[in-house]
């Protein structure tokens, strides 16, 4: 499953002193002596000197006129740093501060993979980041194959948000042969579609990217802010380069063990999205006068699950069937600010007025393009990433076995992923996440909430293990993934203090929950 992008709007929810330097220093190849490795330095040297000419943005990017927009050229294949190159789009948000305060660059990225951080400079204006704009430019960049960043995709637009859909929690041996069908001919088409550059959409080529954009910035170390997704290839950045790291925020963070990556990460991801869905029902619960779901958990699941029987039968607004609802209302497992609006269109679809969830749950024609290139991305990096069962009944015994106890969202992450089951190009083993005790490596700081389905806690307390003087902050008792620059102000603190000081908390520190929702539409 898709761990979301997250820092996507600013309403959505994220060492030592600053050393000057000439732009693109320390842009030496990593020790491992890898013809990739010395890819990047060549290629970071060249960046260095060209850097970026910013303008005005593109119309289709729709960011205010005080964010600007360039390129940065960066090779497809490392290993051939003066072959094929292909653009990167990147935005900005200058400082706010005095040029006194500046301290470089802050480079975000929201997750995914295939997420687009190219908004994130319009953080600046929210309250919880005015400190850190103070400091820092805000930058943000569309990662390869992702928006105008030499986009892939692997299947027809429309075919891809076809609707309604099916979503059936104990599937028969049929629908599973349709699936896996599927799953095989979308793998084709990415194959297809994509040709000889299919291989090079990895995680470990998108930790080179960004220290190519770090050199194009004239940055001699690394200012980043990674969630979700963007905490793994951020781990694998300190990795291949920990000198050139000044100060990064791993904000929801990927278990980096590579026996977790990416098949065993998915399947840690459906007991954690159940225990989130028994949040929200209990939540619901709780507020029975308001929305007349049931007194109990148990009886507001059962009202969930008749209405994802019904639609199974009679699609809303001919578009919504249970695999839009499952979609719609997977949202309450990222993030607590879905729970009173999804509540409401349950409510209402009992009450015989469909239109809430029509307008919740069905596919936006206008996002058709952008939809299927972020799935195609996502499908890419994570196929091309790791070693994947090839063998359906390992899929099928797996995931039959966690549906018993977490059906809520086994199976659809399982279609979601089956197509790396079926892939052509080749997959690589992971790396190895960590540096040793000696390594240069500055403080890093780890953000988690702990009940986070998309990335379960443990992960955090892995990558913890295997930086030397990374600080975690959890947020107690709450599940919310992407907790920087959200409704917290202890998570903020440690945040901002981190990002404007260099200085992180004990190893570890603790924040409060954020208050529940309250019931309203």
């Amino acid at each position: 499953m898709r761990a979301a992008a997250l820092y996507g709007t600013v309403g959505s929810l994220i060492l030592s002193a600053l050393t000057t330097a000439p732009a693109g220093g320390a842009t030496t190849a990593p020790p491992d002596g890898s013809a990739q490795a010395r890819g990047v330095a060549v290629a970071a040297r060249q960046a260095a000197a060209r850097g970026i000419a910013f303008g005005r943005c593109a119309p289709v990017e729709k960011l205010p006129a005080a964010v600007e927009c360039g390129t940065v050229s960066v090779p497809l294949d490392y290993a051939r740093p003066h072959g094929r190159h292909i653009d990167l789009t990147v935005s900005r948000a200058r400082a706010t501060g005095r040029p006194a305060e500046r301290q470089g660059s802050l480079i975000f990225n929201p997750g995914g993979p295939g997420g687009s951080g190219m908004a994130h400079p319009t953080l600046r204006d929210a309250p919880a980041w005015r400190g850190a704009a103070r400091a820092y430019d805000f930058v943000g960049y569309a990662p390869r194959g992702v928006g105008r960043s030499a986009p892939i995709s692997c299947q027809d637009p429309a075919e891809f948000t076809k609707a309604p859909t099916l979503s059936p929690r104990h599937p028969s041996e049929a629908f599973k042969r349709h699936k896996a069908a599927q799953a095989r001919a979308y793998a084709q088409g990415c194959a297809r579609r994509a040709g000889a550059a299919l291989p090079y959409f990895t995680s470990l080529d998108n930790a080179r990217d960004l220290d190519v954009l770090r050199a194009a910035l004239g940055d001699a170390r690394l200012n980043f802010v990674g969630a979700s997704y963007g905490t793994y290839f951020g781990a694998l950045y300190a990795t291949l380069f920990p000198g050139h790291v000044r100060r990064v925020v791993f904000d929801s963070v990927v278990d980096p063990d590579p026996r977790q990556i990416w098949y065993r990460s998915n399947l840690a991801q459906a007991p954690a999205f159940e225990n989130r869905w028994a949040d929200w029902s209990r939540w619901v619960a709780r507020h029975d006068a308001h929305y007349r779901l049931g007194r109990t958990p148990e009886r507001v699941r059962a009202a969930y699950e008749w209405v994802h029987e019904r639609l199974a039968r009679e699609p809303a607004g001919g578009k919504v069937g249970p695999a839009q609802l499952q979609n719609a209302f997977l949202n309450v497992g990222y993030s607590d600010s879905y729970w009173a609006s999804r509540a409401h269109v349950l409510a209402a679809y009992l009450r015989g007025d469909p239109k809430p969830l029509i307008a919740a749950a069905s596919p936006d024609p206008a996002t058709a393009r952008a939809d299927e290139n972020e799935n195609a991305v996502y499908t890419a990096v994570q196929c091309n990433d790791a070693q994947w069962p090839r063998d359906w009944r390992v899929w099928d015994r797996d995931n039959t076995l966690l549906a018993r106890h977490a059906p809520f969202e086994t199976w659809e992450n399982a279609w979601m992923n089956l197509p790396c089951a079926f892939w052509p190009a080749h997959q690589r083993r992971p790396v190895d996440v960590g540096v040793s005790d000696h390594a240069p490596l500055p403080p890093t700081l780890l953000l988690a909430a702990e009940r986070d389905a998309a990335t379960p806690y443990p992960g955090a307390l892995e990558l913890q293990r295997r930086l030397p003087g990374a600080a975690l902050v959890t947020e107690l008792g709450a599940g919310t993934h992407g907790i920087g620059g959200g409704p917290n102000p202890c998570v903020n603190r440690h945040l901002e203090t981190y990002l404007l000081t260099g200085r992180v908390p004990a190893r570890r520190a603790y924040c409060a929950p954020r208050p529940e929702p309250r019931p309203v539409p």
